[in-house]
């Protein structure tokens, strides 16, 4: 008598079957990395613009007579004006200080309308969008926005909106 070697056709199918069910369980918990990955991105950059405002700040005050502009990374942060705060203005060069470029972000400029892919801004804000969705609907609701204070004693805000990230 023969002894056979291998598997049997009705046990390959088995363990065909059994790893697709297993793989058709385990891909959405790894479908959306990307998502996670834009929002981890997103509170990043929240974090930088948070710390260059916050060393503008410091050199503002430090500096007498207060100073219009101050140069960070080799970009030139302009302060607010509308508001002696101390605190950056809201402009592309406290994104080119706190190293979110433009290959990395879609900036949305101060008193930029809303469009399809991007959200409305202040005179006072400006907006970053990630560059993986930037062009795209999702632009609308996945993006870090800075708003410059409003009093001479307020601080400026750092907003986080992901939901479509």
């Amino acid at each position: 008598m023969t002894k056979s070697n291998g598997f049997t056709l009705i046990e390959l199918i088995v363990v065909i079957v059994i790893l697709g069910i297993l793989a058709a369980t385990a891909l959405p918990k790894f479908a959306n990395l990307g998502g996670d990955a834009r929002i981890a991105s997103l509170q990043a950059a929240k974090g930088a613009l948070s710390s260059v405002s916050a060393m503008a700040k410091g050199k503002y005050l430090l500096t007498s007579p207060a100073p219009t502009t101050v140069t960070f990374e080799g970009a030139t942060v302009t302060f607010a004006t509308v508001v002696a705060s101390g605190y950056p203005k809201a402009d592309s060069g406290l994104a080119q200080a706190a190293g979110l470029g433009s290959s990395d972000y879609t900036l949305v400029a101060s008193g930029s309308a809303a469009t399809a892919n991007s959200p409305a801004t202040t005179a006072t804000e400006i907006a970053l969008i990630p560059a993986s969705v930037s062009g795209s609907p999702a632009g609308l609701t996945c993006y870090v926005k800075y708003t410059e204070p409003t009093t001479t004693t307020g601080s400026p805000t750092f907003a986080v909106t992901s939901t479509g990230c």
